[in-house]
């Protein structure tokens, strides 16, 4: 750092104030610092630093699931939250999520010397093992409401589903059946919670209620039998993967979407868009959702700031699945 001021003829503090991103350091001073740190090739000394200001400058992800589009996609929101604000993280992955697991891994992250930990775990009875643990540091769990022992980020899941019910109870439907996600998950069970509030609100009887597994083949699987009820005449569908394999089961079967039936998704993934047709959905943003994660963390480092909550709006995003009621 004493060569970097040298050459770029500043104080030592004004390139440590460029290295932490302080905000009262000119354009001009940070643009020649900066030029001085690529001269140079300075590298910052994590060790040394992590010395003097006791912290690792690395964040522990707890999370399991991680093939489904949910957890994976938090996961890159909370990296990229992270890197943003000058962070590494480690992330350790279960297979089985009991106590024991998720004590063991939080043990393994203090052991690490990780300045906080993100949990992005969808099972529950996770807050409870969490808030029974008597852990030093920063803990943000998704999908949770915070309290004295932790904090929480969340999308609000019900909401979501709500969003999709009112649309489809505004073009007239009156049947309307849900696919959900496992019942063992926490935003399924908030999902089945929107869904039923919704159609209750309205007056409506709740309809025909299938517990799927995130699967587009399970989707197929359960299409090809509503396509043979004909029970109903709309269906919210708890994840985009489930509702391409109902398009699929619904097309075979000779039913058209959304002519007799129509579909809403949730998740809103990419290929969401260019399925045929274009699936109507709701959007959870995940870079949202790892921002706020990380935003929890640092007001817990740097104010003492925990137990709050930060909670994700989602949107309806309307495309060519849905359509008024025939009358």
């Amino acid at each position: 750092m004493e060569d970097v001021a040298r050459v770029a003829g500043v104080s030592h503090q004004t390139v440590s104030r460029v290295l932490n991103n302080h905000p009262n350091v000119s354009s001009k001073t940070r643009e020649r610092v900066e030029q001085a740190i690529t001269q140079l090739g300075y590298r910052r000394n994590i060790a040394a630093r992590s010395l003097v200001t006791r912290r690792s400058q690395t964040i522990g992800v707890l999370g399991s699931e991680m093939a489904q589009y949910g957890p994976s996609h938090t996961l890159l929101g909370v990296q990229q939250a992270a890197r943003d604000a000058g962070y590494f993280v480690s992330v350790a992955g279960l297979r089985g999520v009991t106590p024991e697991t998720i004590k063991d891994a939080v043990a393994h992250f203090m052991d690490q010397g990780v300045d906080g930990i993100v949990v992005i775990v969808p099972h529950p009875g996770t807050f409870e093992v969490l808030r029974e643990l008597t852990a030093p540091l920063p803990l943000v769990a998704v999908g949770s409401i915070g309290d004295e022992h932790l904090s929480g980020a969340t999308v609000d899941q019900r909401e979501g589903a709500r969003l999709a019910v009112q649309h489809l109870l505004e073009l007239g439907h009156q049947r309307i059946g849900h696919l959900s996600g496992p019942a063992d998950w926490i935003d399924a069970a908030a999902r089945i919670e929107g869904w039923r509030e919704a159609l209750d609100g309205a007056g409506v009887p709740v309809g025909p209620l299938v517990e799927g597994d995130w699967s587009a083949e399970c989707g197929y699987r359960e299409g090809l039998k509503i396509a043979a009820e004909r029970s109903v005449t709309a269906l919210f569908v708890a994840n985009d993967q489930m509702a391409l394999g109902v398009l699929r089961a619904f097309n075979e079967s000779g039913i058209q979407v959304p002519g007799d039936i129509s579909v809403v998704g949730f998740d809103d993934q990419p290929e969401s868009a260019y399925f045929i047709p274009p699936l109507t959905t709701v959007a959870q943003d995940f870079e949202e959702l790892g921002q706020r994660c990380i935003d929890l963390l640092l007001d817990r480092l740097e104010n003492g700031i925990s137990g709050a909550t930060a909670t994700v709006t989602p949107r309806l995003v309307v495309r060519a699945t849905t359509t008024r009621l025939a009358s």
